[in-house]
């Protein structure tokens, strides 16, 4: 099924135009947002761990989510994708096939939102409130504790930062997808998906095997 249109821009480069998305597929992406970020901070390596983890499920649902925006075919029974144990076994083989459909064009809109924002010198200020709002968009309290507490994690955990930047690069692209896709909809024009222009690939502490698979760089 076609779903975007790729335009080459002569000073942005290749710029990847959702067509309109259908209602059942939008839906999912505010859902995949719905991560259990801790709220307090607590110095044990068990809480970096389990933050990690979060990361790498966050990930990886946000990457078979695209890929079904991107005009692969969800399955009828989702299930599997929502539950918020940690990611292993068949469910985990699941979820790292739809990301491996994700097309190369579409990819590289994350991979690019992944390197810029822990090129920058804010990403901490960047991911954390993103990450916490869109979780716990109805508690503004709550939000705000886990904003704390993954802000303060990015700042004293250089080893964390490419997990949380990717957690965030995958959120952000399938939101941004939607939009893209709503006024192509209410508009007619082919609108592309908003990233932040691409870095080059980071060196930092933290890059795990399960970045290297799901954003292919091996």
């Amino acid at each position: 099924m076609e779903a975007y249109d790729i335009r080459d821009d002569p000073h942005l480069g290749r710029r990847v135009c959702p067509l309109p998305v259908r209602d059942e597929l939008a839906a999912l992406v505010p859902r995949s947002h719905r991560v259990s970020w801790p709220t307090w901070l607590d110095q044990s390596p068990r809480m970096l761990r389990d933050l990690l983890e979060l990361c790498r499920l966050r990930t990886a649902r946000g990457l078979a989510v695209l890929s079904w925006l991107a005009g692969d075919e969800p399955p009828a029974d989702l299930d599997w994708l929502w539950a918020s144990r940690r990611l292993a076994g068949p469910r985990q083989e699941r979820m790292y096939a739809a990301a491996a459909r994700v097309p190369e064009p579409v990819l590289g809109l994350v991979l690019a939102n992944w390197t810029w924002v822990l090129d920058t010198r804010h990403g901490g200020r960047v991911t954390a409130p993103y990450l916490a709002g869109t979780a716990y968009p109805g508690d503004g309290h709550v939000a705000a504790d886990a904003a704390m507490t993954l802000y303060q994690t990015y700042d004293r955990h250089p080893e964390s930062r490419p997990a949380l930047a990717a957690a965030w690069s995958a959120a952000r692209v399938t939101a941004d997808w939607c939009k893209a896709a709503e006024l192509h909809a209410a508009y007619g024009s082919r609108t592309p998906v908003f990233t932040y222009p691409r870095a080059a690939q980071p060196a930092a502490p933290g890059v795990r095997p399960w970045m290297e698979r799901l954003f292919r760089l091996r």
